[in-house]
């Protein structure tokens, strides 16, 4: 809530004033400030803007970040160091040991377009910290011989991306790396809503079944199989359909008891529905259904209601999806 982050904000302040008093902290509340919104195009709620060098143009957005830890962060990587150089074995494996999640970047050289990229990720991920070397030795005791950036999770490494020069941009990047901050399939509910959204990822694939079902566990194991392949572009999401609480996502995907399990995928974007073409959740199946979409071959899905027996009955005609083009024109 915007309350909630306030406080963070305020408490993010107080920290900074003593380490970075040049840096000052302001808020606005835009339903007074009708210019302001709109010179600033705010959208969306809370907004925070980084202006830098008393320049009002082209202000840098901070997205995403909703505790103070993270925020002192983020404010620190735009103004200073953006990652850490080790120098050590040791030092690196403190660095990973510290938190649940760390990023490091081994190079051959520190001055090339792949270690720039690394860097201007690292100001968009505070969540964790970042570090980097060219040390032979290092990359050796990891058993590292290209460009390589590697996450990992507590302590053990858990993704390996190769940087080549000029490859990769910094979205992309920032989408994969924040992805670690959630599980590999993300059940859905009400505290784990606020983190999905956090993450940069417009595709969602949800998977509606019940979790206490005969056939869950096979089913589980072939959507976390195929989210192993898709992350960073596709965000995979559990909806248990035996949890109430969940009637809302139920109704705006039109899911209904017979239908599961059922698998969509949805474009937070442009609001697009996509509904998997075979009934079976299968490895095969959902890959298919990914790749197809991202592709942009996915048929969009308009979910229907069943043709009414009486729609002709009366001298209003009843519309729904599946009668309404044959009818209409």
């Amino acid at each position: 809530s915007s309350q909630n982050f306030s406080e963070e904000f305020a408490e993010a302040a107080r920290q900074l004033k003593k380490e970075a008093p040049r840096i000052q902290f302001g808020k606005i509340d835009v339903t007074h400030q009708h210019d302001l919104r709109k010179e600033f195009n705010i959208q969306a709620f809370p907004t925070v803007k980084f202006f830098v060098n008393g320049s009002r143009k082209d202000p840098i957005d901070c997205k995403g970040v909703r505790q103070a830890s993270a925020f002192i962060t983020w404010v620190k990587r735009r103004t200073g160091p953006s990652t850490v150089l080790i120098n050590s074995t040791d030092q690196a494996e403190a660095i990973i040991k510290a938190d649940d999640l760390a990023v490091i970047g081994f190079f051959r050289e520190l001055h090339n377009d792949s270690v720039e990229v690394f860097c201007e990720t690292s100001r968009d991920v505070p969540e964790m910290p970042f570090g980097m070397t060219a040390s032979e030795d290092i990359c050796a005791n990891y058993g590292i011989q290209k460009n390589t950036l590697v996450v990992f999770k507590k302590g053990k490494p858990v993704h390996n991306e190769v940087l080549e020069d000029g490859r990769q941009n910094k979205p992309s990047l920032t989408r994969l790396i924040k992805t670690f901050t959630l599980d590999l399939v993300t059940e859905y509910n009400i505290e784990t809503s606020v983190k999905i959204f956090d993450v940069p990822v417009e595709n969602h694939i949800l998977l509606f079944t019940p979790t206490n079902s005969d056939t869950f566990n096979e089913i589980y194991e072939n959507y976390k199989s195929a989210a192993a392949e898709f992350r960073g572009e596709i965000l995979f999401v559990l909806v248990d359909t035996n949890e109430t609480r969940n009637g809302r996502v139920f109704e705006y995907f039109r899911i209904r008891d017979i239908d599961v399990p059922a698998v969509r995928i949805l474009n937070l974007t442009s609001d697009a529905k996509y509904k998997m073409p075979a009934d079976e959740v299968t490895v095969e199946n959902l890959k298919e259904f990914c790749q197809s979409y991202l592709n942009g071959k996915a048929k969009l899905h308009l979910p229907s209601e069943e043709i009414p027996e009486d729609w002709d009955k009366m001298p209003v005609k009843v519309l729904v999806g599946k009668n309404f083009n044959s009818i209409v024109f």
